[in-house]
């Protein structure tokens, strides 16, 4: 089974979950109080640089009589896209950027280059993602309604498709994000849930209807209004639209790896929903650290993923300004090593090959799998720990006396894997010394 007692898991005592946030919080006071110029310069370079990419993009689609320049002008439209979609859309809708006060850059203002409405995308993603991360039954995001990604999720033959479905998603992940509101396989039985529902749909559809107009319709008529009697009409609708339709491609491949990246790799806790409305902003915090997995990047890395390569520091501070992740992370990073607790990172396709492992793994029932549900690399629960411990003991952390540092959910795990050598030692030793007999 998921988590179920955050702090036990942990290892800290409640004392010692708030003091994590108190620290965590003193973090938040210090970016906030530091905001200013550098970090508006940030995002409006960032604007003018989204900008200059799907211009030149668009220009080299324009005039491309050549394969090579169609795939650049294709690419350099991709780029725009993903920066359009992760660095501003994402970040802008989370509200880090409305101390700036500019009508350009407000949460409240931003529409973004996707089929997803933002007022339905900052429900399901600022509200119920990022309140409820990776809680079983309420973070729709836990498999998007689609996929099985943990243990605890009851195993039907539909999710035989898991690498297929996986893949169409990946592909179409503007449009997996868009029917995410909408809730397709949920029954409503009262008229005003039945007519939200209609309202919601259409909601979706003129948002839909106005991306597929402008990047399949649109942008296509244009160009081969200007360039038909040059190249031929047909050709030079199919070169732009079928540019546009890659961009869209490279944009929901990248945004799917580096979403996936952030939540389904080893390490990236599930917890079921004991407790989660009567959490402490201290617990939150910790919830957050502990459901959220970081990848490597630089400086380029980081930029086109929005800097949610920073994904634990982003869940802990999601409206805070992004740019400021790689410094936030050093202090975050110091804080897991003081409360002896994992900051899960890995290279991004070893992160993204994890999630995928995953996602092959559990198309299969529990029965075919090995570990357990409270002992898999996907799903794991305090209950790992106690085994020979007395019923209702509480794991709490403790000193090292050798260095004076804490003992929590590191040292435990690195405990447990001794315990497991041994045992799987002494086994091997018996069986030898029965072979030898």
């Amino acid at each position: 089974m998921a988590i179920t007692d955050i702090p036990e898991y942990a290892h800290l005592s409640s004392s010692d979950v708030e003091a994590l946030g108190a620290e965590l919080d003193a973090i938040r006071a210090d970016i906030e109080a530091d905001r200013g110029e550098r970090d508006a310069r940030y995002i409006r370079n960032t604007i003018r640089f989204q900008r200059g990419m799907e211009l030149a993009g668009r220009a080299l689609i324009f005039g491309s009589t050549k394969r090579s320049a169609w795939w650049a002008g294709a690419g350099a439209l991709g780029v725009a896209k993903i920066v359009e979609n992760m660095e501003l859309g994402h970040n802008v809708m989370h509200g880090q950027w409305d101390w700036m006060n500019d009508p350009e850059v407000h949460s409240t203002t931003w529409e973004w280059d996707n089929t997803d409405p933002s007022a339905h995308w900052k429900h399901t993603h600022n509200y119920i993602h990022h309140k409820y991360t990776n809680v079983l039954g309420m973070d729709d995001d836990v498999g998007y309604g689609l996929l099985r990604v943990t243990r605890d999720q009851r195993w039907r033959p539909f999710y035989l498709g898991n690498l297929a479905y996986n893949t169409i998603l990946a592909l179409l992940f503007e449009y997996g994000v868009a029917a995410q509101h909408l809730e397709l396989g949920k029954k409503r039985k009262t008229p005003e849930a039945k007519e939200q529902f209609r309202r919601d749909l259409a909601d979706v559809g003129k948002k839909v209807g106005k991306q597929v107009a402008k990047d399949y319709a649109v942008y296509p008529a244009l160009v081969s209004a200007a360039t038909g009697r040059r190249v031929g009409f047909g050709r030079a609708y199919r070169k732009v639209a079928t540019a546009n339709a890659m961009g869209n491609i490279i944009r929901n491949l990248w945004t799917n790896a580096v979403i996936f990246c952030g939540h389904f790799p080893d390490g990236a806790e599930k917890f079921t929903k004991q407790d989660v409305d009567s959490e402490t902003q201290a617990e939150w915090y910790l919830r957050q650290m502990l459901g959220s997995a970081n990848f490597h990047a630089g400086p380029v890395m980081g930029f086109m993923s929005g800097n949610l390569s920073y994904q634990i520091e982003h869940h802990i501070f999601p409206d805070l300004p992004s740019n400021r992740l790689p410094e936030i992370s050093v202090r975050v990073r110091a804080l897991c090593e003081k409360y002896d607790l994992p900051y899960t990172t890995g290279s991004l396709p070893v992160q993204y090959a994890k999630s995928w492992r995953t996602i092959a793994k559990l198309s299969l029932p529990n029965k075919y799998l090995s570990a357990t549900t409270d002992d898999a690399p996907e799903t794991a629960s305090e209950r790992r720990f106690k085994q020979g411990l007395p019923e209702g003991v509480r794991l709490q952390s403790e000193l090292d006396p050798a260095t004076g540092r804490r003992k929590g959910l590191v040292s435990a795990m690195a405990a447990l894997r001794g315990r497991r050598h041994r045992r799987n030692a002494r086994t091997t030793a018996v069986a030898e010394q029965r072979r030898a007999a």
